[in-house]
């Protein structure tokens, strides 16, 4: 084998192993982040939540807190919600409006306003933090689609928050608990 041929094997062999390297960074930390986004909080003795936390961002580019938690109740009853958070002054959320849930093939989903459990001053709630319950729709929402989240505001804006499917099926997972 000629000096040229071992140089063009010792190249290849370090090519395969860059790309191999590229391709765990890319599948096994990836997957790996998404059961690390899961928290466990014990809120008094027996009730337990678990929470996912994620960021998205709406069409005009401000930033959600995407909070889907489930809480176990001592008696062993469960629900699933997800909280939106914006900065204040993002937007007033329109809460006679349902949370409009669509995915790329054209399905849409509605979750029932459930804002009034979180504010303990109900005359003045927070006007960019709203909850929905999306314990019905769960089983509807197929992780490997798209969805986009239409959020109704009381300025009568829509704004849209794309979430991917990694996103989804941590949701999935989380309910799972």
């Amino acid at each position: 084998m000629s000096w040229d041929g071992s140089r063009r094997s010792i190249l290849r062999f370090f090519f395969l192993v860059i790309v191999l390297l590229a391709l765990f960074v890319e599948f096994g930390l990836s997957g790996a982040s998404a059961s690390a986004n899961i928290r466990q909080l014990e809120e008094a003795p027996g009730q337990v939540v678990y929470q996912s936390r994620q960021t998205l961002t709406d069409q005009m580019g401000r930033s959600w807190q995407a909070i889907a938690f489930k809480r176990i109740r001592t008696d062993g009853s469960s629900h699933f919600y997800l909280r939106l958070v914006g900065f204040p002054g993002t937007a007033a959320i329109d809460r006679s409006q349902p949370l409009s849930i669509r995915n790329s093939m054209g399905q849409t989903l509605s979750a029932a306003d459930a804002s009034s459990q979180i504010f303990t001053d109900t005359h003045s709630p927070e006007p960019n933090v709203g909850q929905y319950d999306l314990q019905p729709l769960l089983p509807r929402l197929r992780a490997e689609l798209p969805w986009h989240l239409d959020l109704s505001t009381t300025d009568e804006q829509t704004l849209t928050l794309p979430v991917p499917p990694s996103l989804v099926q941590e949701w999935h997972t989380l309910a799972d608990l």
